[in-house]
C-alpha cells in the first residue's frame, strides 16, 4: 500500500491520501507519510535544485505538448524530488519542470522523498 500526504497552501487544509493496489480500504491508523514515505507537495520552482540541467537537452516538442496539457488539465504526474537537509533536488521530470517554467507557474507538484548526502552523491554519479 502506498501512502502520501498532500500539502496545500496555508489557506487550504492538509489531508492524507492512501491507495492500495487491491482496491481495499487502506489502514487509516498508519499515519501516512510520517513513516518516512514520500509526500506529495507543491514546491516553488526556485527551491528545487536541478544539478543535471546543464548536461541534458529537453525535446522542445515534448515540452510544448506538456505545456498545452498542463494549461488544459494541470500536471497529472508529480516530479520526483529528494529532500536532503532542507534542500530539494530534482533529477527527473525535466520536461514537466521546463513546461512549468515556460508557463510562468510559480510552483510544481512534487513527490518528495527524504534522502541523505550519500543518496545525493549516488544521484550525481
Amino acid at each position: 500500500m502506498a501512502n502520501f500526504i498532500l500539502q496545500l497552501p496555508n489557506n487550504l487544509r492538509s489531508f492524507s491520501v492512501s491507495t492500495s493496489s487491491n482496491g481495499s480500504l487502506p489502514n487509516s491508523s498508519n499515519g501516512g507519510g510520517q513513516n518516512g514515505g514520500p509526500v506529495i507537495v507543491e514546491l516553488p520552482l526556485d527551491k528545487i535544485k536541478r544539478p543535471l540541467m546543464r548536461t541534458r537537452t529537453n525535446d522542445p516538442n515534448k515540452v510544448k505538448e506538456l505545456m498545452d496539457s498542463i494549461k488544459e488539465i494541470g500536471l497529472q504526474v508529480p516530479i520526483d524530488v529528494i529532500e536532503v537537509e532542507g534542500n530539494y533536488y530534482g533529477f527527473s521530470g525535466c520536461h514537466r519542470y521546463e513546461a512549468h517554467q515556460r508557463l510562468g507557474l510559480p510552483t510544481i507538484c512534487c513527490k518528495v522523498r527524504r534522502g541523505t548526502k550519500e543518496t545525493l552523491r549516488h544521484h550525481l554519479r
